[in-house]
């Protein structure tokens, strides 16, 4: 019996759109992840007590290589398997935020504070003079796990949700969520590594608090290294993402509201990505929409739908409310604001804010930014009355947020 050919190409492009909505630091950490584990396969290598990460081995022998090396190795299939599908929804997310380079050395540096933590950790519980437990610093950790813990504390704070979802079956308190997951798995696998993800944990916590403002480099930096000509074959790409947002193929992921709750780690996320490789019956205008963002955006008072870049662009004239140097233009925006349709609700918050820069009553009165969502932004390095600016534009939602000032910054 001959195999259903229209299934068979169906499920090969949707697989194919899936992985090419990827993006490129994303897709490049998994396809890293996964040669490794084949390769280790098909030569017979198991001797992962020379690559883990070994806190004895650590300060005995200086062995820091470590550090990198056992978050790139995986165990086993299910291993690499789960931590990679738990990382292209959480990854592309913090991605398209970032941009590929920043998300990089955000990697590099939860790798080491990682570590880090995992050391001190390991070393008191050693040698506290109550009740010595020298287990820990013989324990061999592996595996990319501890970065995605960090990357779920970071994502959730950026998020803005309330509430989580733990596998579909109950919701906990968004602040709660990486400690339930930790329970969770703990109780669930043999052999996680409790340590290991508790520190990316705290790694997560530490980098939301500002706790590491002093280790993360300005834009310009990251835009001299995008610049520089020897990753200009990697920055032409198109799945590359500018950490200026330059990027005409990304867009920020936004939430309904900061009330709403989210599915989370390996629920929703990920059976959204796996289900998307399933065939379907579509007409040629919703074959060219990205997943993402379902259904077709509609102007308030027109008869034309309105399509994803619309509201990319809508972005940017908000990014534009924060540059006080051009008077000009500004009343230009005022102007606008006044005569256009209305997108959605982030238009008309940008065209309130020029209405009161020019002395004009609002049309709609939102209310002020609070002070927990001020200090989230501050505390990664932006200034406080940019960043005031920048919620009341983005209405509230943190990610449209960070990205107006990302952009201001590049």
């Amino acid at each position: 019996m001959r195999p259903n050919i229209v299934t068979e190409a169906g499920l090969q492009t949707r697989a194919g759109q899936w992985w090419e909505s990827i993006p490129f630091l994303t897709s490049a950490v998994v396809v890293v992840c996964g040669a490794i584990y084949l390769v280790c396969l098909l030569s017979g290598y198991d001797s992962f007590y020379e690559i883990c990460f070994l806190p004895t081995a650590v300060v005995s022998h200086f062995q820091v290589y470590r550090i990198y090396t056992s978050i790139l190795f995986h165990g086993s299939l299910l291993h690499v398997l789960f931590n990679m599908l738990a990382l292209v929804p959480l990854g592309s997310e913090l991605e398209r935020i970032m941009g590929s380079i920043r998300l990089a050395y955000l990697i590099i540096l939860l790798a080491t504070t990682n570590a880090i933590f995992h050391l001190f950790i390991a070393l008191l519980v050693a040698h506290n003079p109550f009740h010595p437990y020298p287990y820990l610093m013989n324990e061999c950790a592996i595996g990319f796990s501890g970065i995605l813990f960090s990357m779920i504390v970071i994502e959730t704070s950026l998020s803005g949700v309330q509430s989580r979802s733990v596998f579909g079956l109950f919701n906990v308190p968004a602040k709660w969520y990486a400690f339930i997951l930790l329970v969770v798995f703990q109780l669930l696998m043999t052999n996680v590594s409790l340590l290991g993800h508790l520190c990316g944990i705290l790694s997560g916590f530490a980098y939301i608090y500002g706790l590491f403002n002093f280790l993360m480099p300005g834009a310009s930096l990251f835009s001299a290294i995008e610049a520089s000509s020897w990753l200009s074959s990697c920055v032409r790409r198109p799945k590359f993402i500018l950490c200026t947002g330059g990027s005409p193929t990304s867009y920020i992921p936004t939430y309904s509201g900061q009330n709403t709750t989210s599915s989370g780690l390996l629920t929703g996320n990920i059976w959204r990505n796996l289900s998307s490789w399933m065939p379907q019956r579509e007409t040629s205008a919703q074959a060219e929409q990205d997943y993402r963002f379902p259904g077709r955006g509609r102007s308030l008072g027109s008869g034309q739908s309105e399509t994803v870049p619309a509201v990319n662009s809508d972005s940017n004239l908000q990014a534009r409310l924060l540059d006080n140097s051009n008077p000009d233009l500004s009343s230009h925006l005022g102007v606008t604001a006044t005569r256009e349709p209305l997108l959605d609700g982030r238009s008309s918050v940008a065209g309130n804010a020029v209405g009161a820069t020019l002395g004009r009553p609002a049309l709609l009165q939102h209310p002020a930014p609070s002070e927990e969502q001020i200090q989230k932004l501050v505390s990664m390095g932006f200034d406080k009355t940019q960043v005031e600016v920048a919620i009341s534009a983005a209405d509230g939602d943190l990610n449209v947020a960070v990205e107006i000032l990302m952009s201001q910054q590049g």
